[in-house]
């Protein structure tokens, strides 16, 4: 089994410019965010005012950097694994599984736990996966 581990440059660059976009829609004006706020009980204020948007934005970047490095990893690994390429809608099936069996369960618990409720969770649940 080859243990080489890459970093396929271009797709985690796509992978960043596709979650960041993904996340404008989803938390978008006319999506997600007035509800969102509202379930956070700041209906009165936009996402992230009131806070330093250029360390918003670059740590968001860099969760977003890490979040595709990690999952080209876990896509790398599964194909040695099983000897076999990684078909795009299995990548889609891994990477759904991850974010409902890892991201949202780890979570859960901490919206739960700060009082912010299911539906806060499942919005940004939602946009992550």
């Amino acid at each position: 089994m080859d243990s080489t581990v890459t970093v396929p440059f271009f797709g985690v660059l796509l992978a960043v410019i596709v979650a960041f976009f993904a996340n404008y829609a989803w938390f978008g004006p006319k999506t997600f965010s007035p509800v969102w706020a509202r379930a956070l009980g700041r209906s009165d204020r936009q996402p992230g005012e009131g806070s330093n948007m250029a360390l918003v934005f670059g740590l968001t970047l860099v969760g977003s950097i890490v979040m595709a490095l990690t999952m080209s990893w876990v896509l790398q690994a599964a194909a040695a694994l099983y000897r076999a390429d990684i078909s795009v809608g299995a990548g889609a099936l891994i990477g759904a599984l991850m974010g409902v069996g890892i991201a949202a369960a780890a979570s859960l618990g901490h919206r739960l736990f700060a009082g912010q409720g299911l539906l806060v969770w499942a919005i940004e649940v939602g946009g992550d996966i």
